[in-house]
């Protein structure tokens, strides 16, 4: 009896024990459900911190979602102005090229201006004297009294009377074939060759583009009392003044260029007196009377222009002239033009 009330005491015991046990796993239990509980809110936290798409990795990023500096969308800066095509194709605003000059005409390689009022006479291009003058001397001095056109640099003096058939520049005289003109609008136009050539510069013209060139030299007009051979000039003069002292300038000069025409003929002498003294030719030579002329100033003029190169267009080539009917040119060579008195042959 009493071995058995040791063993139910025993039992007893036991069960307390067991009881004690379990009542200390419940808190450890709770405390392990609160610490996965605080973890599990902070991997959400963590996670809702992170943009959608993004990995924590900062070297793996997605490019897709980065612009780069001056990309389509970008406005800097220095790119404030850019504007491209939202195709990726570039579309900047360019500013029409607008044309402010005359494109067939360059000067210096440059559109002459539109005011330089180029035109066409009878195969011949006139110009401003005052605007082209100021494209090659920009600092020349231009003046007006009236009736001509003076133009002066350190180089050059030239003088542009309306109505002549010349320019006058260094003591040289310039042909103008349709004479200085005025236009309407109060410009003297005069043809591009002659300003050219009394400032130096050189005229080029290329017919594939039709483009004229006008490009300043570096030369000074030679001054005419070295210029003109004045054995020739003497001579000229006078058989122009003999043959035609009372015709027109242009009956004048085309007497001087048949003598020039002569002298640049290689059945011909080639001076001006040797053509003169060729005989059947000139009987005033041998006479001395020829020498003896005392030439206009008309004469002396025409004479001057002729050597400069002036040519009469509707005379060209010609190689004699007469004034009557029955010489042996009028007989022999062909009639080219009448100018004044005298009738032209080649």
């Amino acid at each position: 009896m009493k071995r058995k009330l040791i063993s139910v005491m025993l039992s007893v015991f036991a069960m307390l024990l067991l009881m004690g046990a379990a009542a200390d796993t419940e808190p450890a239990a709770a405390l392990v459900a609160e610490e996965e509980s605080a973890v599990s809110q902070e991997v959400e936290l963590e996670t809702e911190a992170q943009v959608p798409g993004e990995t924590s990795d900062p070297e793996v990023t997605d490019s897709s979602d980065q612009e780069e500096p001056g990309t389509p969308g970008d406005l800097t800066d220095d790119e404030g102005l850019d504007q491209t095509d939202p195709d990726g194709g570039d579309s900047t605003v360019v500013p029409p090229v607008v044309v402010t000059g005359d494109p067939n005409l360059l000067i210096n390689g440059q559109p002459a201006p539109l005011e330089l009022n180029r035109e066409l006479q009878n195969g011949v291009t006139y110009v401003s004297l005052s605007v082209m003058a100021r494209q090659l001397a920009p600092f020349a001095q231009i003046s007006w009294d009236g009736s001509a056109a003076y133009v002066v640099t350190d180089t050059l003096s030239l003088t542009a009377r309306v109505g002549q058939l010349y320019v006058e520049a260094n003591g040289r005289y310039l042909y103008v074939p349709e004479t200085v003109q005025l236009t309407p609008a109060g410009q003297v136009i005069v043809p591009l060759r002659v300003v050219a050539k009394a400032f130096g510069a050189e005229v080029g013209y290329d017919p594939a583009t039709g483009k004229t060139t006008v490009t300043s030299g570096y030369t000074t007009l030679q001054h005419g009392d070295t210029f003109y051979n004045q054995d020739d000039l003497f001579w000229l003069s006078r058989v122009i003044q003999r043959e035609s002292g009372n015709q027109p300038l242009e009956g004048k000069m085309a007497v001087g260029n048949v003598v020039l025409n002569r002298v640049a003929d290689p059945v011909f002498p080639d001076t001006v007196e040797g053509v003169l003294a060729q005989k059947n030719q000139c009987s005033t030579y041998k006479s001395g009377v020829l020498a003896a002329t005392d030439p206009s100033e008309s004469s002396i003029i025409a004479a001057k222009l002729v050597m400069d190169g002036g040519e009469v267009e509707e005379a060209k080539g010609a190689l004699y002239f007469d004034s009557g009917s029955n010489s042996w040119a009028a007989r022999n060579k062909q009639h080219i033009t009448t100018i004044g008195g005298h009738k032209f042959y080649g």
